[in-house]
Protein backbone atom coordinates (compact mmCIF):
# COMPACT_ATOMS: atom_id res chain seq x y z
CA UNK A 1 0.00 0.00 0.00
CA UNK A 2 1.71 3.21 -0.66
CA UNK A 3 1.41 5.83 1.50
CA UNK A 4 2.03 9.42 0.70
CA UNK A 5 3.09 11.97 3.81
CA UNK A 6 2.87 15.53 3.26
CA UNK A 7 4.27 17.98 6.05
CA UNK A 8 3.81 21.90 5.59
CA UNK A 9 3.75 24.90 6.88
CA UNK A 10 1.20 26.40 5.76
CA UNK A 11 -2.31 26.54 8.46
CA UNK A 12 -5.06 24.08 7.37
CA UNK A 13 -7.24 25.17 9.77
CA UNK A 14 -10.78 26.19 7.91
CA UNK A 15 -9.20 24.95 4.62
CA UNK A 16 -10.91 22.20 2.45
CA UNK A 17 -8.66 19.76 1.93
CA UNK A 18 -10.45 17.31 0.36
CA UNK A 19 -9.51 18.37 -2.77
CA UNK A 20 -5.87 18.03 -2.23
CA UNK A 21 -6.33 14.80 -0.71
CA UNK A 22 -8.57 13.65 -3.79
CA UNK A 23 -6.86 14.37 -6.40
CA UNK A 24 -2.82 13.47 -4.67
CA UNK A 25 -4.80 9.63 -4.23
CA UNK A 26 -5.93 9.69 -8.02
CA UNK A 27 -2.27 10.76 -9.02
CA UNK A 28 -0.16 8.18 -6.98
CA UNK A 29 -2.67 5.40 -8.37
CA UNK A 30 -2.66 6.17 -11.77
CA UNK A 31 1.74 7.09 -11.56
CA UNK A 32 2.65 4.05 -9.17
CA UNK A 33 -0.33 1.40 -11.18
CA UNK A 34 -2.33 1.01 -8.36
CA UNK A 35 -5.68 1.07 -7.15
CA UNK A 36 -7.16 3.84 -5.22
CA UNK A 37 -8.63 1.46 -3.12
CA UNK A 38 -4.81 1.13 -1.72
CA UNK A 39 -3.38 4.97 -1.52
CA UNK A 40 -2.94 6.46 2.02
CA UNK A 41 -2.52 10.26 2.00
CA UNK A 42 -1.33 12.08 5.43
CA UNK A 43 -1.37 15.72 5.38
CA UNK A 44 -0.02 17.43 8.26
CA UNK A 45 -0.08 21.56 8.23
CA UNK A 46 1.26 24.57 10.36
CA UNK A 47 4.85 22.79 11.17
CA UNK A 48 7.44 24.63 12.05
CA UNK A 49 9.12 24.19 8.53
CA UNK A 50 11.96 26.87 6.97
CA UNK A 51 13.11 26.67 3.76
CA UNK A 52 16.58 28.33 2.58
CA UNK A 53 16.20 30.47 5.92
CA UNK A 54 12.57 31.46 5.95
CA UNK A 55 9.28 30.57 6.53
CA UNK A 56 7.28 30.97 3.22
CA UNK A 57 5.00 28.23 1.83
CA UNK A 58 6.84 25.39 1.89
CA UNK A 59 6.52 21.62 2.03
CA UNK A 60 8.17 18.29 2.82
CA UNK A 61 6.78 14.73 1.59
CA UNK A 62 7.57 10.93 1.67
CA UNK A 63 5.92 8.71 -0.50
CA UNK A 64 6.56 4.72 0.45
CA UNK A 65 5.54 2.12 -1.98
CA UNK A 66 6.17 -1.95 -1.71
CA UNK A 67 7.22 -1.89 -5.44
CA UNK A 68 5.91 0.06 -8.29
CA UNK A 69 8.87 2.96 -8.30
CA UNK A 70 11.77 3.54 -10.85
CA UNK A 71 13.40 6.65 -12.11
CA UNK A 72 10.51 7.26 -14.47
CA UNK A 73 7.77 7.00 -11.66
CA UNK A 74 9.85 8.69 -9.03
CA UNK A 75 10.00 12.22 -11.72
CA UNK A 76 5.93 11.65 -12.52
CA UNK A 77 5.25 11.25 -8.55
CA UNK A 78 7.45 14.55 -7.63
CA UNK A 79 6.09 16.87 -10.53
CA UNK A 80 2.42 15.76 -10.04
CA UNK A 81 2.57 16.09 -6.18
CA UNK A 82 4.46 19.57 -6.65
CA UNK A 83 1.30 20.60 -8.91
CA UNK A 84 -1.25 19.62 -6.32
CA UNK A 85 0.50 21.75 -3.88
CA UNK A 86 1.00 24.90 -5.75
CA UNK A 87 -2.81 24.32 -6.82
CA UNK A 88 -4.00 23.95 -3.55
CA UNK A 89 -2.16 25.36 -1.12
CA UNK A 90 -0.20 28.05 -3.19
CA UNK A 91 3.46 26.51 -2.63
CA UNK A 92 5.61 27.27 -5.13
CA UNK A 93 7.15 24.05 -6.97
CA UNK A 94 10.47 25.57 -5.79
CA UNK A 95 9.67 25.47 -1.99
CA UNK A 96 8.91 21.54 -1.77
CA UNK A 97 10.64 18.16 -1.81
CA UNK A 98 9.39 14.56 -1.99
CA UNK A 99 11.11 11.42 -0.76
CA UNK A 100 10.53 8.76 -2.72
CA UNK A 101 11.10 5.27 -1.70
CA UNK A 102 10.49 1.89 -2.73
CA UNK A 103 10.89 -0.99 -0.13
CA UNK A 104 11.72 -3.34 -2.78
CA UNK A 105 14.59 -1.78 -4.85
CA UNK A 106 17.62 -3.11 -4.33
CA UNK A 107 16.02 -6.67 -2.86
CA UNK A 108 16.79 -10.28 -3.97
CA UNK A 109 13.14 -11.50 -5.36
CA UNK A 110 12.15 -14.53 -3.02
CA UNK A 111 12.01 -18.10 -4.52
CA UNK A 112 9.15 -18.78 -1.88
Amino acid sequence: MPCLYISTNVCLDGVDTNPLVAEATKACASIIGKTENYIMVILKGSLDITLAGNKEPAAYGEIVSVGGINSQVKKRLIDSVASILQTNLSIPRTRFFLKVYDTTAGRVPSKL
